[in-house]
């Protein structure tokens, strides 16, 4: 039993707010929308296109600019809601929520936890919980597209700026998940570091990325 301002409480009801949230970004995070999206518009099963990947940039290699656009704008979209949908249920639960949230996106468990790579997702997390951090993110994941033309490359400068710029903005609560994260979305791109040490990562509108 815990205690709360000398009332005893049980140490399982403590749980329920912190599982309602884990659960609830799971469930968001795990809606496959790059996947949805092309199936619904005949542009076939995306994880039999390009690196299999459902998202984004893998939706570009369809042809259809829009999804891959409504695929981004929707991960980073379902990023956000899961945190601020926690805190309206589960209050100071956000945190929790982000976790689950970019877990469901990288292993969905009805595609047999093989999901997207969390960059879009974790953009959304970063601009619920910290927006002048998902300005940088922004800036610099499509700065870095359009100049470099390498979408792994710009995807993980963007995720690993943002314990760097939870710091800066004074969100020094938030630097410890920004860095888990981003280690996530370094081990999701394991692949695509090795073929860029290789020199042979394609640039947007390539193959497999």
């Amino acid at each position: 039993m815990a205690e709360t301002r000398g009332t005893p409480v049980s140490t399982e009801i403590l749980w329920i707010e912190p599982a309602g949230a884990l659960v609830l970004g799971y469930l968001l995070g795990a809606i496959p929308f790059g996947l949805i999206l092309t199936k619904l518009t005949g542009a076939g099963d995306l994880r039999a296109i390009g690196s299999g990947n459902i998202g984004a940039t893998n939706v570009l290699r369809t042809g259809r600019k829009g999804l891959a656009a409504a695929t981004l704008l929707l991960d980073v979209l379902k990023g956000w809601l899961a945190v601020a949908l926690s805190e309206a249920i589960f209050p100071g639960q956000g945190a929790i929520a982000a976790v689950g949230v970019f877990f469901g996106h990288c292993y969905p468990v009805w595609l047999g936890f093989r999901g997207g790579k969390g960059v879009a997702t974790f953009m959304g997390i970063t601009l619920a919980l910290c927006w002048p951090c998902a300005l940088i993110y922004a800036v610099l994941w499509l700065g870095l597209i359009a100049l470099l033309r390498v979408s792994s490359v710009a995807g993980m400068i963007a995720a690993l700026s943002t314990p760097l710029t939870a710091a800066l903005f004074g969100r020094f609560d938030m630097v410890l998940l920004f860095l888990g994260l981003s280690l996530v979305v370094l081990w999701k791109h394991r692949a695509n570091i090795d073929r860029l040490m290789a020199g042979t990562e394609p640039k947007v509108g390539g193959g497999r990325g």
